[in-house]
């Protein structure tokens, strides 16, 4: 049975051109215009990529960080001893400690958005990988989460760093802020992620490597964007 949307959804409907691809800052114009929600909605890209991420050279991953943050309040754990447990804390973190944190996790606690490991720390913390990997919280160098410099970690993360991740399906989502920033903010967070995403193209695709970015609101209808002036191919 078909799925009835929103009288709010069907009026931000109405203002779509079905088929479009629209220029980014014309889909920011457009989504600014939709009914808003009762709660501040998360403004969303969906890209859907040319890649089979069955194969590991053609796995696309990254960080980017937003320019006007996420809008969202980020929780970090940081497993560390010492000095970088120290730094961590003073750099804000929520929860920082080593022993009783993975502890913790091992018991199923996982109240946090963000977890940033040293590399001293790894060696116990990889056996949280069948807690902390299905959900996405596994630190790893490649987006910065390993690191001896965990003051610097903690502040990117919070600034509004965020990671992007292919799925088994092709597909990658990324929060580029909230309904209550101004549109010209939307739109340089979406940018950043665009051309961080094209940048990401792994030099074993061959043909099209972004089949389709999407730009929506939580409770929004999608309007798909034009990235040829992002992409080569």
């Amino acid at each position: 049975m078909p799925q009835e949307h929103s009288k709010r959804y069907r009026k931000g409907a109405e203002l779509v051109e079905a088929n479009k691809a629209y220029p980014l800052k014309d889909a920011v114009g457009v989504l600014a215009k939709f009914p808003k929600a009762k709660f501040n909605e998360t403004i969303d890209l969906a890209f859907k990529l040319g890649v089979d991420p069955k194969h590991s050279d053609q796995m696309v991953r990254g960080t980017v960080p937003l320019p006007h943050g996420s809008g969202k309040t980020v929780r970090v754990l940081v497993f560390a001893k010492g000095q970088a447990a120290d730094a961590a804390r003073a750099a804000g973190a929520e929860y920082v400690g080593f022993d009783d944190m993975i502890k913790k996790c091992v018991e199923g606690w996982n109240d946090f958005d963000v977890a940033v490991a040293t590399p001293e720390a790894m060696s116990e913390v990889r056996k949280l990988g069948k807690v902390l990997g299905p959900r996405g919280l596994m630190p790893n160098p490649k987006t910065g989460t390993v690191t001896e410099d965990t003051a610097k970690a903690v502040r990117e993360v919070k600034a509004g760093r965020v990671e992007f991740k292919v799925d088994k399906g092709g597909n990658i989502h990324v929060p580029v802020g909230k309904a209550s920033f101004p549109p010209d903010q939307i739109e340089e967070n979406a940018r950043a992620v665009i051309e961080a995403v094209a940048r990401s193209r792994p030099s074993s695709v061959k043909g099209v490597f972004m089949l389709s970015c999407t730009l929506s609101a939580t409770m929004s209808p999608g309007l798909r964007i034009d990235t040829r002036e992002y992409v080569t191919h």
